[in-house]
């Protein structure tokens, strides 16, 4: 048996604080103080950056675990370290004195919203003229630092803006339905200059300026194998608590304890095999995907399409996990002091998000035949 990673052992040693908090972060719609704090002492948010940084370029194995032991916690905290993360894997394709400038403080923290928005980033001496409003920038509340993919005008690429929070107007657009300790909120910049050197082509091998083998691998595909980790996180922790159901609880109507009726002894257990089978297929793929960069220095598409497959299968297989024991749980489950409810709406949102959608699963086979992916893959 392989060495289970230090980070990994912190962030389970960590749990009892986000359970203690969860209820707040929930509450608020954002991660409090306490565990911003944490997250900060524990280098959690320095996972995925580069070790002359001072961060550990973690594996994505072992990259997933973290937010997996997070999660099982508090889906919104495993969320937005993903993200966090995620964003900060730029500081690769960024010059040293620029990334140390941004990443190197303790609270440098970047977070930004998905690409898609409509907006042009304009070329001009030094740098870039940009305005626009993107939404989904999860992690923001902790947040020093703010990214923009934008088309550059009259060029056939894509760059992304880096630049401090403080030029923009955020926007409490929050409300949701599950992750709501993300605030995952909006933010508007008008009439914004950003300097060349805070811009780069995102996961571009041209921009590229540190080439270790995690940077091998886009942030998409980290962001597969940590969201993949939040999933089977919150399954995780809804299989835990409803195993801790206690021993004589009795459904409405049924004559004899719950653990003792079959359907549920066989829905328990089909649920645990759910969860192991596609954590296993999940971690095994990327273990996979790392060996083969370690020795041929890239992936190959069909690579590729199994990452995006396997992280896709593990959320999809987690939310049927929830599901299944949610219900199981009866009417207790809908209540805001048990342990299930939270679990069931993070989940729901979690599947919601691009890293969950069925779509992927036609992309894949679309690559599987030999024909190339119809929707953006």
């Amino acid at each position: 048996m392989s060495e289970i990673h230090p980070q990994i052992l912190k962030a389970r040693a960590l749990q009892p604080l986000l359970e203690q908090e969860a209820p707040g972060n929930n509450r608020n719609r954002q991660v409090s103080q306490n565990v911003v704090t944490a997250l900060k002492d524990g280098n959690f948010f320095r996972m995925l950056q580069p070790t002359w940084l001072g961060g550990l370029e973690l594996t994505q194995t072992d990259f997933s675990q973290v937010t997996e032991a997070i999660a099982a916690a508090d889906a919104s905290v495993g969320w937005i370290v993903c993200q966090g993360n995620g964003c900060s894997m730029t500081a690769a394709y960024l010059d040293r004195p620029v990334a140390e400038a941004m990443f190197g403080p303790r609270d440098g923290i970047l977070a930004w919203g998905p690409p898609g928005a409509p907006f042009e980033a304009e070329p001009v001496e030094g740098g870039y003229r940009i305005s626009g409003t993107w939404r989904f920038a999860s992690g923001s509340q902790n947040a020093t630092w703010l990214g923009a993919h934008m088309k550059v005008a009259g060029r056939k690429e894509t760059r992304t803006m880096l630049f401090p929070k403080t030029s923009a107007v955020m926007t409490d657009i929050w409300h949701t339905m599950g992750l709501r300790g993300t605030a995952s909120n909006q933010y508007t910049v008008t009439d914004l200059f950003v300097p060349e050197d805070h811009t780069a082509r995102r996961d571009d091998p041209r921009d590229r300026k540190y080439d270790a083998p995690l940077y091998k691998f886009t942030s998409n595909q980290l962001y597969s194998a940590g969201f993949a980790g939040v999933g089977l996180g919150i399954a995780r922790g809804l299989i835990d608590a409803f195993l801790a159901l206690p021993a004589n609880k009795v459904s409405r109507g049924a004559s004899r304890p719950m653990r003792e009726n079959n359907v549920v002894q066989s829905q328990l257990a089909q649920s645990e095999a759910r969860w192991h089978s596609a954590r296993a297929f999940l971690h095994n793929t990327f273990n996979e995907a790392w060996e083969h960069v370690l020795v041929h220095g890239e992936l190959t598409d069909q690579q590729r399409a199994m990452l995006r497959l396997c992280a896709t299968w593990a959320i999809n297989q987690a939310k049927e996990a929830v599901n299944t024991l949610y219900h199981a749980a009866g009417s207790m489950a809908v209540f805001e002091d048990q342990p299930f409810e939270r679990r069931m709406r993070d989940m729901h949102t979690v599947a919601q998000q691009s890293q969950g959608r069925q779509l992927h699963y036609e992309s894949v086979g679309q690559i599987m035949f030999g024909l190339p992916a119809e929707n953006q893959f």
